[in-house]
């Protein structure tokens, strides 16, 4: 019993790792998106748009990540791999639907993001953060 214990509290440690640096990765993404450094933007100057779209995206990595370890087998190596794999597509596909929705918009999303009131077109990029990871989760069930 104490080494199934031990073996469960390593998976868990491993898959935080896997999950911190996933969250790392996507708060990175966010900072190169946002004109400024997104650390001031929403701890300093309290911006709603900068935080709505980190939490969106912190968001769906979870639900990526989520899903990702409960569709894994018994295999761990197989379920790192594949958590790691589906949060990094995850990543990638939301920093495109930013991409995307910036293309085919007026003005750049990315100064919207630094205006202190609340811009819709966040709302519409936090939208398509959480559907992607919904859908990528569906794909992996």
């Amino acid at each position: 019993m104490f080494l199934q214990l031990l073996i469960g509290l390593s998976a868990a440690v491993a898959y935080g790792v896997i999950g911190v640096g996933m969250m790392v990765l996507g708060y990175i993404l966010v900072d190169l998106a946002t004109p400024g450094k997104l650390s001031e933007l929403i701890w300093v100057h309290r911006n709603p748009n900068a935080a709505l779209l980190l939490v969106s995206g912190l968001t769906g990595v979870g639900i990526i990540l989520t899903t990702a370890i409960a569709a894994s087998s018994n295999d761990l190596v197989a379920g790192l791999i594949g958590t790691l794999a589906y949060g990094l597509l995850g990543l990638i596909l939301m920093s495109v639907s930013f991409l995307l929705i910036d293309a085919f918009t007026p003005g750049k999303l990315g100064d919207e993001l630094s205006a202190p009131q609340v811009h819709p077109g966040t709302w519409v990029s936090a939208g398509a953060h959480v559907v992607i990871a919904t859908i990528i989760a569906a794909a992996i069930w």
